[in-house]
């Protein structure tokens, strides 16, 4: 926890602005709690308050013991600064850290990381998925090196789960500032949506915080963000809003220090080559290089593992120049008769179903292969749904038959019969 302006790394010209913007928004407040928002040392704060009582700004009316107990009320001459601030800005809340601190957190962060990923761990991290050893021994050294992949294959083989589950051997912790500044600009890191809050400890209730750390980060799991077809150019850049007056990161920035899943790759609004030339930078340099309104470039440490999950070829989606910068490509093979099996028992006894055997014996020997229907992964799961949902439907029992899942296969794949009389 910083105890100085110099050691926040931030001018007393913004933390003034907060300080005024937070006291025109809310009530009456005392030095301890305006510091507690702004995620600082009284200490800190204490320059910008006495500030704005010689300039008449804002007046003490309370509090005996020193500024920390001191209520602080907002004059009208503060009120109308405030206004003015907020035409600039509307950014009201924990005072953001400075980029230089941001980039030397991230690189002390890159350097401290040592990789635990074993054989052993992969297959425990993957234990609820039923994936072959050739797979997982294409996964396991990706991750462990740190390097973004290519997981492509047939639809429905489990590509996206494959992804969501690297995360499990992301290990430890990490911290994500609410928000950086640049060249006095306010962007939001930290986004409730994606970042997942570590338990804090116990808040000193003291005035002095700083045995408890900077508390302008949060404490979070390794992040893992997901995008999908929505995904646009713009979505890689900085969201600048026009009405709130600052910016929201990007989808890369989000993930720092995490995992970055771009679904069904080939199906965004923008085009594949478009996409791929930019992330041929970050991918080889690690730093992103994002643009403000005015038209001032910076660069952010890309620290993230892009995991690109699709069912299209990916030389069908990229040139070579681009499939050399990611050294990872798994194929999310289609399950063998036995793996299909297995994925079937195991969702049986997750919805509580006995499960045998000459069911799944009987679709593939009478259905799927008749009509040349390919086993996927994500079948079993489909098929038992939708059988249930019949036997409701019906008034037949919870149970699994044969002519329940037929039924299920009727509605479940579609039927070429007319096509092929015609």
């Amino acid at each position: 926890m910083p105890t100085t302006l110099a050691e926040a790394g931030l001018s007393q010209d913004l933390i003034t602005q907060l300080i005024l913007k937070m006291l025109h928004f809310g009530a009456d407040q005392t030095g301890s709690e305006l510091a507690r928002k702004l995620g600082l040392e009284f200490s800190v704060i204490e320059p910008a308050l006495d500030f704005l009582k010689r300039s008449h700004q804002c007046e003490v009316f309370g509090g005996v013991v020193g500024g920390p107990t001191f209520s602080y009320r907002i004059t009208d001459a503060g009120r109308r600064r405030a206004l003015l601030f907020l035409e600039q800005s509307q950014y009201v809340g924990v005072a953001p850290v400075p980029l230089a601190q941001y980039r030397a957190y991230m690189d002390t962060y890159r350097a401290g990381i040592v990789s635990t990923v074993t054989r052993d761990r992969v297959r425990k991290a993957f234990s609820h998925l039923v994936i072959s050893d050739k797979v997982l021994d294409q996964v396991g050294p990706a991750i462990a090196a740190g390097h973004s992949m290519f997981v492509y294959g047939p639809p429905g083989n489990g590509k996206t789960v494959i992804a969501q589950a690297i995360r499990n051997l992301m290990d430890g912790e990490i911290a994500i500032p609410h928000a950086i500044e640049v060249e006095g600009q306010i962007i939001r890191m930290f986004d409730p949506v994606n970042h997942e809050p570590l338990p804090e400890a116990a808040v000193s209730s003291s005035w002095v915080r700083g045995e408890g750390g900077d508390t302008r980060w949060v404490r979070c799991k390794r992040p893992m963000v997901m995008v999908g077809g929505e995904l646009t150019m713009q979505a890689l850049e900085l969201s600048y809003s026009p009405t709130t007056g600052f910016y929201n990161a990007p989808v890369q920035a989000m993930a720092n220090g995490g995992v970055l899943v771009i679904d069904d790759f080939g199906r965004q609004q923008c085009s594949p080559r478009e996409l791929l030339n930019r992330w041929i930078v970050p991918l080889e340099s690690r730093v992103d290089f994002l643009s403000l309104q005015t038209g001032q470039k910076f660069d952010l440490p890309f620290m993230v593992l892009v995991v690109f999950a699709t069912n299209i070829k990916p030389q069908e989606l990229v040139d070579e120049a681009f499939l050399r910068r990611i050294h990872y490509k798994v194929f999310a093979e289609s399950p063998s008769p036995g793996d299909f099996e297995r994925i079937f028992r195991d969702y049986c006894e997750l919805k509580g179903l006995t499960f045998d055997s000459s069911l799944t014996d009987h679709l593939i020997a009478n259905y799927f292969r008749p009509r040349g229907i390919s086993l996927r992964g994500c079948l079993p799961r489909d098929l038992i749904e939708q059988a249930l949902a019949h036997a409701e439907y019906v008034g037949a029992p919870r149970e699994l038959t044969i002519e329940l899942l037929e039924a299920a296969c009727a509605g479940y794949f579609v039927d070429d019969t007319e096509n092929a009389r015609a």
